[in-house]
């Protein structure tokens, strides 16, 4: 019952501690305990900082994958067939399972929550099914002593490897999905990041494996078998894929000491494999293998230190010009407040002698006094329009929605306008179909006038067309002018947090830019949008807000 080919002769007569012998390839070594080492230091390091879902998975990944990669060592060194074929009958069980939470992991760590039940039962059903074929006669069908391989049954292997592929394009797809789907650039790069990581990891270990696997079937030499340890550097792929991300990105909220821990394993494992090695070449390759990973993780640990060092600035920065941010907002709060009631009362006192309430005006005098009359309303208005900016840039505005009669809404608009159109003898006309509409009318008052009003402002003659209708979709609002129009740079400009073009200013030198900013939030705010038309300076403006059908 046991092997009686040359090689494992060589091999088991050479055997030290189970493991390691002189007559296994020193690939074997290499893409195994690499593998086995840096993940299960990498995966145990997280979740002793992170227990969350995809944490406790890859640590999960890390086991299974260290159980196939000893299992395979052994495969490599064991010459008893009965020991031989048990370890063999959990081979596909295990590769499977590798597949199975690898999908897992990247789902839960994009996602960031867990699969659903029908999900996870699929899963189970899944793996119980493949345990079971692959402690099977289906699978392995006999024994060869003089190759020291088990003889497996060819449509298992298909099976299972069909399985493999399938779950590898699904993972694929759904990292893919996800990364194009993000609206975060950061977060669409770092799911980018763990799909090629991921995949990367399970095409290498998948191809090898089939090829040498297939290839053994139909007794090809030499040993096909060696093409399978390739496979393994796919998980090395993947631990660097992930440390990147967990120092680019933040992921687990780990920082420099993830790369710390990559680097003191990978150069404990080479520097141990002084202690097996007897061939003096290995040996001279792997000085040379230490010295590399020493240098190059002492150049990845400093660019680390430096990177995050810089984010921990830039984010105290941040922080600092938040907090600035916040004063100033309740600063310009507290000094607009305090100057709106200077300016009313001063209002309120111009309004009262420009009626006689202290006595009759002298006609010298009147004129002054409607013109600080005038002065101070258009200030207090100016100081409402910039506190209700701030306040909608705050998210502090309430909206009250009650149904109301937009055409009576405008028409109360349009007649209150009407005196400061007919003062510059525009012909301001209104053609509204009877609608009802959900909403804060107080809102949409100020929101339709200050476009009317804005139309008026900027149109020196001509007319001003006001109209609203319904369809089956939308409540459409249009105010089409002969005015000033509106060039190609400006209309970029429009909507826009104290957005001015560049005539604006020229034609209204008391505009704050604020008023369509204003009226841009509020339309949105009722789930609707609002945008300009013009076919150029000279060529008059057509200004369009669409509101839901209701």
């Amino acid at each position: 019952m046991f092997c009686y080919d040359e090689l494992s002769t060589t091999i088991y007569q050479g055997l030290q501690f189970g493991l390691f012998s002189e007559g296994v390839p020193v690939l074997v070594y290499y893409s195994h305990l690499t593998a086995l080492v840096v993940s299960l230091v990498l995966s145990f390091f997280i979740i002793l900082n992170n227990r969350t879902l995809p944490a406790r998975i890859l640590v999960t990944i890390s086991l299974i994958f260290s159980a196939l990669s000893v299992i395979d060592i052994l495969l490599w060194t064991q010459v008893d067939a009965r020991v031989l074929m048990f370890l063999w009958s959990f081979w596909l069980f295990l590769f499977i399972t590798t597949y199975v939470l690898s999908a897992y992991f990247l789902y839960a760590f994009i996602s960031k929550r867990d699969v659903s039940f029908p999900f996870k039962a699929l899963g189970v059903a899944l793996l119980t099914g493949v345990l079971f074929l692959s402690a099977s006669h289906y699978n392995l069908t006999a024994f060869d002593l003089y190759n020291c391989s088990a003889v497996e049954g060819i449509w298992v292997l298909n099976i299972v490897f069909g399985l493999s592929f399938v779950i590898l394009v699904l993972t694929a797809l759904l990292g893919i999905r996800a990364s194009l789907a993000s609206k975060n650039n950061g977060g669409s790069k770092q799911n980018l990041l763990a799909t090629f990581g991921i995949t990367a990891f399970l095409v290498t270990f998948s191809a090898s494996t089939y090829v040498a696997s297939i290839a053994n079937f139909f007794g090809s030499e030499p040993d096909t078998f060696n093409l399978e340890q390739y496979g393994y550097f796919g998980m090395t792929i993947f631990i660097a894929v992930l440390t990147y991300i967990i120092v680019k990105y933040k992921a687990f909220n780990i920082k420099l000491i993830a790369a710390q821990a990559l680097v003191a394993a990978l150069v404990i494992l080479i520097g141990s494999q002084f202690f097996f090695i007897r061939n003096p070449i290995n040996k001279v390759l792997n000085a040379i293998t230490l010295v590399l990973a020493i240098g190059f993780g002492y150049l990845l640990i400093k660019s680390v230190q430096r990177e995050i060092e810089q984010r921990i600035q830039t984010q105290r920065l941040a922080n600092e010009l938040e907090e600035s941010n916040r004063q100033q907002v309740i600063l310009i709060h507290f000094i607009t407040h305090q100057i709106k009631g200077f300016v009313a009362k001063s209002r309120n006192i111009f309004a009262m002698i420009k009626e006689g309430e202290y006595g009759p005006v002298p006609p010298q005098m009147l004129p002054m006094v409607e013109e600080g009359f005038r002065s101070d309303t258009k200030g207090a208005e100016t100081i409402a329009e910039i506190l209700n900016a701030a306040n909608i840039k705050s998210g502090k505005v309430a909206y009250t929605m009650t149904p109301i009669d937009m055409k009576e809404l405008i028409e109360g608009i349009v007649a209150d306008l009407k005196p400061h159109a007919d003062k510059k003898s525009l012909a301001l006309t209104s053609t509204l179909e009877q609608v009802t509409f959900t909403g804060d009318k107080g809102q949409l008052v100020n929101a339709f006038k200050n476009l009317i009003d804005n139309s008026i402002k900027y149109t020196p003659k001509g007319s001003v067309d006001v109209s609203l209708a319904k369809t089956d979709k939308a409540v459409r609002f249009e105010i089409t002018d002969t005015g000033v129009g509106i060039g190609a740079d400006d209309m970029k400009n429009l909507f826009t947090e104290g957005g001015h073009g560049k005539n604006s200013q020229k034609i209204n030198v008391e505009s704050t830019g604020f008023g369509l900013y204003i009226v841009k939030n509020i339309i949105e705010a009722h789930k609707g949008r609002v945008w300009a038309e013009s076919e150029g300076e000279g060529k008059g403006s057509r200004f369009i807000v669409e509101l839901p059908a209701t």
